[in-house]
């Protein structure tokens, strides 16, 4: 794993190119071109607003202690991560499949493929970064949330949701070449993970509910939970993960990304064949 890390970053340039001319591909015939990268999301927060923020607002309220007075904060924060993710899972799990030309013809490490998908959505990402920080500064004036030290929680939930989407990527796309159902599942499996993260509400409300123990216990094992209290947590201080939800946030993000890479390079010679 670590010579497939070096070979990435010796390469780091065939990265920064295929990166590149993904975005240009993808929104070249649009009109909005790289603006559809943040309507989407805010489209979705403001749904989502409408029904949880206003309609539901009551209820609403009662479950999200400090964010209850900037719900649209907590809605984007989330909704902007889970674009990343969701978005870097499904592109990437064609990204070997609708490249077998320039797989069998470059000579640069095949991981970069899958990994070029993640890196672009995160671009993506960044993209929608200063709108994300100009809500926040909106609620910080009206003295709504009081960013501080909780900030630091935004990069480690970057790098961890980074290594969580890379493992991720490298698994589902060998395994799409060899299995074309893949493809199809995935898009109910996205679906699922939607709602069953802490994104357009709190975590309390599920600790409070009355799920059976072991249920609970498996909602917290999917490391996308730790990752998405994180990115609320760089606002809401009160929404920091404990302990243990860290450490199986991290270790599982970790556990992911080496299953993924070891499976990737398995399958490697019978990728390359069926290619």
């Amino acid at each position: 794993m670590a010579t497939g890390v070096a070979a990435l970053w010796s390469h780091r340039n065939a990265l920064r190119i295929l990166v590149r001319r993904d975005l240009a591909v993808k929104y070249q015939q649009s009109v909005l071109g790289y603006l559809w990268s943040l309507i989407e999301p805010l489209g979705m927060g403001a749904i989502y607003w409408f029904v949880f923020g206003v309609l539901y607002a009551r209820d609403t309220d009662r479950h999200l202690g400090e964010a209850a007075g900037s719900y649209p904060l907590f809605l984007i924060s989330g909704i902007f991560a889970w674009q990343w993710a969701s978005s870097a899972i499904s592109e990437a799990s064609g990204a070997l499949t609708g490249q077998a030309r320039l797989i069998t013809v470059l000579n640069v490490p095949r991981e970069i493929f899958p990994v070029g998908r993640v890196a672009g959505r995160f671009a993506e990402y960044l993209a929608g970064l200063p709108i994300l920080v100009g809500v926040a500064a909106f609620y910080a004036v009206r003295g709504r949330i009081e960013p501080g030290i909780s900030l630091l929680a935004l990069p480690l939930a970057l790098l961890v949701q980074g290594v969580l989407l890379v493992g991720v990527a490298l698994l589902l796309s060998a395994l799409n070449v060899l299995m074309r159902d893949v493809e199809r599942l995935l898009r109910l499996a996205i679906r699922v993970f939607f709602y069953a993260t802490p994104i357009i509400y709190p975590l309390s409300l599920v600790q409070d509910s009355a799920i059976p123990g072991w249920a609970k216990t498996l909602y917290l094992l999917n490391p996308l939970v730790g990752i998405m209290q994180l990115h609320h947590a760089a606002w809401y201080p009160d929404e920091f993960p404990d302990t243990r939800l860290l450490v199986t946030t991290v270790a599982g993000s970790l556990l992911v990304c080496v299953v993924g890479w070891v499976t990737f390079h398995r399958l490697e010679p019978a990728v390359l064949k069926e290619l």
